[in-house]
């Protein structure tokens, strides 16, 4: 248990349901969220389900390589606070709770709209992104795979999310992009309620970048 990357397993995990669900449409249909059929038929279980699935493979490779670049910081993190056991909860809450958090803001939007579908782990992953930036907004730097520098958090997260906000507006994909935006917040919220010191360690070290 003391060995256990639960970051890796997510990872592996969304990869193969995703490569199944591109050669099962039954698969796909049945996980996607759609709003309207979540209001229709109480199938609840589309905002979680729809997180492990991805519109391709540009799509799943953004998005687990952004997970597993800056999903280790932050279980190391909850696993030196809460223990281990505590430490994987709270992990899982952060990043299942993001993907579920943040499709609320879409179901209000289109449950009444029988066409609109999306798919993807983006709320999960935001928030991920956005626990470890309170942790390490510059200093050290955050190595993405495969750029061979670092990049600071705060710059990654700021593009992160211009991204997101271009993709957003041109829809069509299927991709939840406005989930990044929702599941940032979410993903600071509840580390801040979880770990307060980390406004304090986010807030020093912008500082010392700033006036030092």
């Amino acid at each position: 248990m003391l060995n256990l990357n639960v970051v890796l397993v997510l990872v592996i995990l969304t990869g193969g349901i995703s490569l199944y669900a591109w050669s099962n449409p039954t698969l796909r249909e049945s996980w996607i969220m759609t709003p309207f059929l979540v209001r229709r038929r109480n199938e609840w279980y589309r905002f979680l389900t729809s997180g492990f699935l991805h519109a391709d493979w540009m799509h799943l490779i953004f998005n687990m390589l952004a997970f597993y670049s800056f999903g280790g910081l932050i279980q190391d993190v909850f696993v030196q606070v809460f223990g281990v056991m505590g430490g994987i909860w709270c992990f899982l809450l952060l990043y299942l709770g993001g993907i579920i958090v943040s499709d609320i803001p879409t179901y209000l939007r289109h449950r009444n709209d029988p066409n609109y579908h999306s798919l993807g782990a983006s709320g999960g992953v935001a928030s991920v992104i956005f626990a470890s930036i309170l942790f390490r907004p510059i200093e050290g730097g955050i190595y993405i795979f495969p750029i061979p520098f670092a990049i600071p958090g705060v710059l990654f997260g700021i593009l992160y999310l211009a991204y997101s906000y271009y993709q957003g507006r041109r829809q069509g994909d299927n991709i939840n992009h406005d989930a990044h935006f929702y599941g940032a917040i979410y993903g600071i919220i509840l580390t801040l309620l979880l770990v307060p010191i980390s406004g304090s360690i986010f807030w020093k070290e912008i500082q010392s970048y700033l006036f030092n």
